[in-house]
């Protein structure tokens, strides 16, 4: 009875172990006054069929965090694990990992075909199968009937799917992503976005974890997003929390560009509050506080994430309309961005208006905020919080 009741429990942990686990890990180069810390205490979990992002600019520590897992460098502290084995001390070829870089690493001498079986055979999958596997990868990717080809008679997106293809036929059960498109243009860069949402689908069981500076990739691929900077994982959560109710500052400017604007909280109940920005009163919503941060209280400073996109123009004549003033425009295609100044507001902050629009440095405009305005955020405290809600989504 002991020992059944003692494999059954055994069976369920495993079971339940993430796909990859990064347990305090920490990257370091050089010694004494010249050393460089690239990655600081990171602790993340990713589920087997979850795809998480890291989002960052560069040298943030998102790329040697990916190295780390891939066994590319080695931890000057703490451990990696997959599927609960630590690799930490493990070579890349022994870690069963799919691996995919923005600069494509194709033999140039090797046909598509070979390039793709090149990953099986250093695995040591017996000769009859490879034939098979090798088309299974490719016509997953849509490159089946290029098998014959060299890489240079394929353009770069092409490419791309032929280092997907490589990295899938070894069948991993990770597969990690070094800003895959950041080579390709921009058309080809919406597409092959497209296809990797497609490749989640069909890789169901699969741990993913995407590397990427570019924000849109982020929100359109992954369940989850970690935001670093500086060596150090400084948010995660869902791309749909990040976006509504960004916990940090950075987080809050880097996803999207949010306006911060400095308050006053003045009064709130449940979830919703009035605060003062400079000289005018407006609502804001006010999140539950995540773990190590206090609650909102009267009088307590805080900023204000507005959206350029929820900050309307109207005209001055129009009811609750703030007396604004345009200091530069900048035309993006499908909307154009306002740069503005309202009597009563301590910082410039941007607009977003839909198309082409007329207005020009100097033009009075009217402005209007949402309601609530938008949301608010605590002062900084550090990056203690965002480890402690670093596992594996609900």
């Amino acid at each position: 009875m002991s020992s059944a009741l003692t494999t059954s429990t055994v069976a369920n942990a495993a079971a339940i172990e993430p796909a990859i686990v990064f347990d305090r890990v920490g990257v370091t180069y050089g010694h004494g006054r010249r050393t460089t810390v690239a990655l600081a205490d990171f602790n993340l979990r990713v589920a087997a069929g979850e795809t998480v992002a890291l989002l960052g600019p560069s040298g943030s520590g998102k790329s040697t965090a990916l190295k780390a897992l891939a066994g590319f460098v080695r931890p000057t502290s703490g451990t990696v694990r997959l599927g609960g084995r630590d690799v930490t001390d493990l070579s890349p070829a022994k870690r069963g990992i799919g691996v995919v870089v923005q600069s494509y690493a194709l033999f140039p001498h090797m046909r598509v075909h070979d390039n793709v079986a090149f990953g099986l055979k250093a695995h040591h999958v017996p000769r009859n199968e490879i034939a098979a596997r090798v088309t299974e990868a490719l016509d997953m990717v849509g490159m089946g009937s290029y098998a014959k080809r060299l890489p240079r008679e394929l353009s770069g997106g092409q490419q791309q799917r032929v280092a997907i293809a490589r990295a899938l036929a070894i069948r991993p059960k990770v597969l990690l992503l070094d800003e895959p498109l950041a080579a390709l243009d921009a058309q080809l860069r919406q597409s092959m976005l497209g296809e990797l949402q497609e490749l989640r689908k069909a890789l169901p069981d699969t741990a993913m974890l995407y590397v990427t500076h570019d924000q849109a990739e982020a929100l359109a691929l992954a369940d989850r997003i970690a935001v670093m900077r500086d060596a150090r994982l400084v948010d995660i959560d869902t791309a749909h929390q990040l976006w509504q109710q960004p916990s940090t500052e950075f987080t809050a400017s880097f996803l999207g560009g949010a306006n911060l604007l400095p308050c006053t909280v003045r009064h709130v109940a449940g979830t919703a509050a009035l605060v003062t920005v400079g000289e005018h009163t407006l609502q804001a919503e006010a999140p539950q506080p995540s773990v190590g941060r206090p609650d909102w209280v009267p009088n307590a400073d805080a900023q204000l994430c507005v959206r350029p996109h929820t900050v309307q123009i109207v005209a001055l004549t129009e009811r609750d309309a703030l007396r604004g003033t345009v200091n530069a425009t900048i035309w993006k295609g499908a909307v154009t961005r306002l740069h503005l100044t309202v009597a009563g507001i301590p910082v410039e902050f941007t607009a977003d208006v839909p198309g082409h629009t007329e207005l020009a440095a100097g033009d009075s405009v009217g402005v209007r905020f949402p309601d609530p305005a938008g949301v608010l955020i605590p002062p900084a405290i550090g990056t203690g919080s965002a480890a402690a809600d670093s596992g594996v989504r609900a």
